[in-house]
């Protein structure tokens, strides 16, 4: 199987110095693989001197004159950005001339674009940011929304459970558990919003519900996909890094002070050290944009090259699988049961 992914190579922290040499490691990975790199000729061109080895055939440059800082809000992103990389990555989604773009460009821009010219699958009410969670039980759960609607009604937060199963469920191979993040387990706890939403995903036996899940229990895998508004997602989210980087950065400075300690490091907490670091937010890069008739990834604007290549990996794999397609199925057959 072939495919394309449009990459915005401006967007991010770094731009071309991390999506170039990202590109050509995917495509090296991915034998199949084309990619549109969209953004400045020249600057692409500069990196792509410093790798010598360049499949060319598969990397195909597009030129774009401008790009949209992280300042821009997305209502002058909506007006001003034709021109822009993020909008012809977009763009060439939304032609069918790619199966899916990634971008680590402004999250805001990147959603209000990809509404307007990809547009929504029809029966969802809003898109939503779902991304990998690591798990004590080295697995993984899925978490949204993460930020791109931080009020919603129940009818939405029901939508987000459906569309974060079928997800899961096309990697996992197995129905997954759904939990809704809330202040409490007990039935009687939570906001009229949560309450309501729970009561229609027990009603509903195309999704595998368990009940409320609290934020504890984020990272024990007790649920596969973990239904939340945007608002409380991005702060557990943003929470939850912030408390892995403080550990991770707290465990080196202890331990590598002198030589000695370093070598009890290495002897006695190697194996640790390598699960710290497989646990880094980086090594679960690319958060999907949910809801759309295409595929769109967003990665960390500070991502590094192994980090945004990973969220290369995410689109591939979401294309393979045609993740659109099966929650638009899912969701028509929950639409039909509704109505019988």
């Amino acid at each position: 199987m072939s495919f394309t992914i449009a990459v915005d190579a401006m967007g991010g922290d770094l731009g071309p110095k991390v999506t170039v040499p990202a590109c050509l490691q995917a495509l090296s990975y991915f034998p199949s693989l084309t990619i549109f790199l969209v953004g400045d000729h020249s600057l692409i061109s500069e990196h792509l001197l410093l790798h010598p080895h360049t499949p060319s055939s598969r990397l195909i440059l597009f030129h774009a004159s401008a790009l949209i800082s992280d300042t821009v809000r997305p209502s002058k992103a909506l007006r001003h950005s034709k021109g822009t990389s993020m909008h012809m990555a977009l763009e060439l989604v939304a032609q069918g001339k790619a199966d899916a773009c990634v971008s680590a460009g402004n999250t805001g821009a990147l959603m209000a674009l990809s509404r307007s010219l990809i547009k929504l699958i029809p029966g969802i009410e809003r898109p939503a940011l779902v991304s990998i969670l690591p798990t004590w039980n080295a697995k993984k759960s899925w978490l949204l929304d993460l930020g791109a609607n931080a009020s919603v009604n129940a009818e939405t937060l029901f939508q987000f459970a459906l569309m974060g199963a079928v997800l899961a469920e096309e990697q996992l191979g197995y129905p997954p558990k759904v939990g809704l993040l809330n202040i409490g387990a007990e039935e009687i706890k939570g906001n009229e919003l949560v309450k309501r939403c729970a009561e229609m995903l027990r009603e509903c036996d195309l999704i595998n519900y368990t009940g409320f899940i609290e934020g504890d229990q984020l990272f024990t895998g007790k649920v596969d996909v973990i239904v939340c508004d945007g608002f409380v997602g991005n702060v557990s989210l943003k929470t939850a890094e912030g408390v892995a980087r403080l550990f991770i950065h707290t465990f080196y400075s202890h331990f590598s002070s002198n030589f000695f300690k370093k070598r009890l490091m290495k002897c006695f907490f190697g194996g640790l050290l390598k699960r710290l670091n497989h646990l880094k937010p980086d090594q679960y890069n690319g958060a999907t944009l949910l809801g759309l008739r295409g595929i769109v990834i967003k990665s960390h604007g500070s991502a590094d090259i192994s980090a945004f290549q990973q969220a290369i990996r995410e689109a591939v794999l979401e294309v393979e699988r045609k993740i659109p397609n099966r929650i638009h199925e899912r969701l028509d057959i929950v639409l039909l049961k509704r109505h019988c």
